[in-house]
């Protein structure tokens, strides 16, 4: 904490337990803590004192958690605000980083997360009082986006990123293997955003021919080249006033790379085999699976168009990076399935749950979407067993789980990595190996 001042921190939540425990926790001869169990006290109480933190609870009564936040945020835009609950929904960590909370944190990591996000909010309290830059107020619109699944810590950044992305109409890039959902991230983003209203249009830059590619994004008058028998408006047209996704950027012609340069500068364009300048409102989102840093440095990828685009950068993990995260997307593909495909109700079993947890999923969620809708169409029962799932090209779910010796390094290397004893005794029986084995394993 500060030393500088004392601080005041109000934290407000219906549970007295965890008043008493924050206050406790919290509480220096530097630092004030006031505790209150009602929203709307809290909000009269704020808006007189104006204490330097709030922590709130999302479920607070009468006024909810995001009320509280507009409320404030209303009347104080510098409002460093933090929002606690057991387990945050998707829609809320979105709308509470667009509102302007400084965080969103699960009540289960308190105890190691709240002293370091107090201290930094403080800090970053401190900064804004000392200077006379005024933040606008930020209004709420839109509505969450509910294909946005994910509970791992990494995926709650990349919501905290969409709402902060969200706010402004910055050029945003996302980056991320193929199949990560990158395309959702920047549908997320525009349905957030004040252009919401608008169109969202998407572009595949590695889709397009070369020569079709400036024409699709540009449009062109008539007879303007072989077969141009009418003027077109091209996307940059389509969407005046929305938002332009160019997926795959990273395989954007030079050529093409300077023209879409030149728009992001000024706005302007002109169409294929036309003299007249035009201008079109729109926002930029651009997505690639490519190192584009490396790309630059190889020259495929001006370097004046990447600094564009990177203003605001969000990363999307691997699915094999979150794999808590895996059982979630596919009971959700499962549910999408039966509603939207007229697919059969089904579930999965714990067996199901395990394979689908140790493969690799190197196609990312798209594959993991695309595997389980195979498994529901040719499924025999409502409970899918292991056997019912084929992983990856031409292989079935026998060898996929229990005779993938890579998969079973992975999952060891994970499971073990501060094992020991009984713990080791236990992992080896859960990956089906001897601890002979799984010791040979961990040492290679």
């Amino acid at each position: 904490m500060s030393t500088d001042a004392k601080k005041t921190i109000m934290v407000v939540d219906p549970d007295d337990d965890f008043l008493s425990w924050a206050d406790k926790h919290l509480r220096t001869p530097n630092t004030d803590i006031i505790c209150l169990n009602n929203s709307e006290t809290a909000l009269n109480a704020y808006l007189e004192d104006r204490p330097d933190l709030l922590i709130t609870e999302l479920f607070i009564k009468p006024l909810g958690g995001m009320e509280l936040i507009k409320k404030i945020r209303l009347n104080d835009p510098n409002a460093q605000i933090v929002l606690t609950t057991g387990f945050p929904p998707t829609n809320a960590v979105i709308e509470a980083m667009k509102l302007g909370a400084y965080d969103v944190l699960r009540k289960e990591s308190l105890p190691y997360d709240l002293r370091p996000v107090v201290e930094e909010a403080l800090a970053a309290s401190d900064a804004i009082s000392e200077t006379s830059e005024q933040i606008e107020p930020i209004k709420s619109n839109g509505t969450p986006d509910e294909n946005i699944i994910g509970s791992a810590p990494k995926m709650q950044e990349v919501f905290k990123m969409v709402g902060r992305a969200s706010r402004g109409d910055a050029p945003v890039l996302i980056t991320g293997e193929s199949g990560a959902g990158k395309e959702i991230v920047a549908g997320a983003i525009h349905k957030h955003s004040k252009r919401s209203g608008s169109e969202f249009v998407t572009i595949n830059c590695a889709a397009i021919p070369e020569n079709l590619l400036e024409s699709e994004l540009f449009g062109h008058e008539k007879g303007s080249f072989t077969g141009a028998h009418s003027l077109r408006k091209g996307r940059f047209e389509q969407c005046d006033g929305g938002t332009l996704f160019l997926d795959e950027i990273g395989d954007m012609p030079i050529q093409t790379q300077s023209k879409i340069l030149r728009t992001l500068q000024s706005g302007d364009f002109s169409r294929v085999g036309g003299n007249e300048t035009l201008r079109a409102d729109v926002r930029i989102l651009a997505a690639t699976n490519k190192d584009l840093e490396l790309c630059v440095k190889e020259g495929l990828f001006r370097e004046d168009l990447f600094y564009r685009l990177n203003v605001v950068r969000v990363h999307i993990p691997p699915l094999r990076k979150r794999r808590e995260d895996i059982r979630l997307l596919a009971e959700f593909f499962l549910r999408r399935n039966a509603e939207q495909k007229k697919a059969p109700k089904l579930r999965l079993s714990s067996d199901s749950i395990e394979l689908l947890e140790s493969y690799s999923w190197p196609g990312n969620v798209r594959e993991l979407e695309n595997t389980l809708y195979r498994a529901s169409l040719l499924a025999t029962a409502d409970v899918l067993l292991p056997k019912d799932i084929p992983l990856g090209p031409g292989s079935n779910s026998d060898n996929s789980k229990y005779e993938n010796d890579q998969l079973s390094i992975n999952k060891a290397l994970e499971t073990l990595i501060n094992a020991s004893g009984e713990e080791m005794d236990q992992a080896a029986k859960k990956l089906g190996v001897s601890i002979s084995k799984l010791k040979e394993i961990l040492q290679k």
